[in-house]
C-alpha cells in the first residue's frame, strides 16, 4: 500500500516551451570579430597606387605594407600627404641571415587625421645582406626619421642613402666591430 501523501504522475512528454539563458554575468562572450574595413581601405588604397607594393597583413587596427626600396620615398610621401599618416612612431631593423636578408620598417601613425588616430601603418622594404647594404632615407618625408635612421645605421649597419647626418649616437667611438645587432655578430667574452 502506498502512503496518502504521495502522488503519482503519470511520466509523459514535457510540454514546457525551453526558455532561453542569459549567460551569468562575467561570463565569456565569444570574441567579436575585428572590423579590419579601416584597414583594407588603406591597403586597397596604397596597392591600387603602388601595384608592386604587397599587404602583408591587414588587422583591425594595424597594416603592414611591404615595398621595394625604389618605390618606398613616394609611397610614403603618399601616405603622409594622401592618407594622412603625419607621425613617424619608430623604425625597426630585423637582420634576417637565413635568408640573406635586412628589412626596415617604418610605423607611422596620424595625429590629425579624425579616426585614424588609433592606426599604425607599417611601410617595410627588404634589401639583401651584404657588406654595406643601402635603403632610401625618409627624413624628407618624416623629420622624426633622422635619430631612428642613424641608430639602425649604428645598430645593422644600414646605410640610408640621403640622410644628413648619418652617423653614430650609441657605440663608443672605437667600435670597430660588426653592428652589433647582426645575427652574425658574437659578443666579446661569449
Amino acid at each position: 500500500m502506498q502512503p496518502a501523501d504521495t502522488k503519482q504522475t503519470p511520466q509523459g512528454p514535457s510540454t514546457a516551451v525551453p526558455v532561453p539563458v542569459a549567460p551569468a554575468a562575467g561570463a565569456a562572450q565569444p570574441p567579436a570579430q575585428p572590423d579590419t574595413s579601416r584597414t583594407r581601405a588603406l591597403a586597397d588604397k596604397i596597392v591600387g597606387k603602388f601595384p608592386s607594393a604587397k599587404a602583408d597583413y591587414v588587422r583591425e587596427r594595424r597594416l603592414k605594407v611591404t615595398v621595394p626600396p625604389a618605390e618606398l620615398k613616394a609611397v610614403g610621401i603618399f601616405v603622409r600627404d594622401t592618407l594622412g599618416f603625419d607621425h613617424l612612431n619608430v623604425v625597426a631593423g630585423t637582420d634576417y641571415m637565413q635568408q640573406g636578408e635586412f628589412e626596415v620598417i617604418y610605423f607611422v601613425g596620424s595625429l590629425s587625421t579624425p579616426g585614424q588616430q588609433d592606426l599604425v601603418v607599417q611601410l617595410a622594404e627588404r634589401v639583401k645582406r651584404e657588406d654595406s647594404p643601402k635603403v632610401p632615407s625618409l627624413v624628407d618625408v618624416w623629420t622624426a626619421a633622422e635619430f631612428h635612421e642613424r641608430e639602425t645605421f649604428e645598430m645593422l649597419g644600414l646605410v640610408f642613402e640621403g640622410h644628413p647626418d648619418l652617423r653614430r649616437i650609441l657605440l663608443p667611438e672605437d667600435w670597430n666591430d660588426l653592428p652589433p645587432l647582426r645575427k652574425d655578430y658574437v659578443s666579446p667574452g661569449r
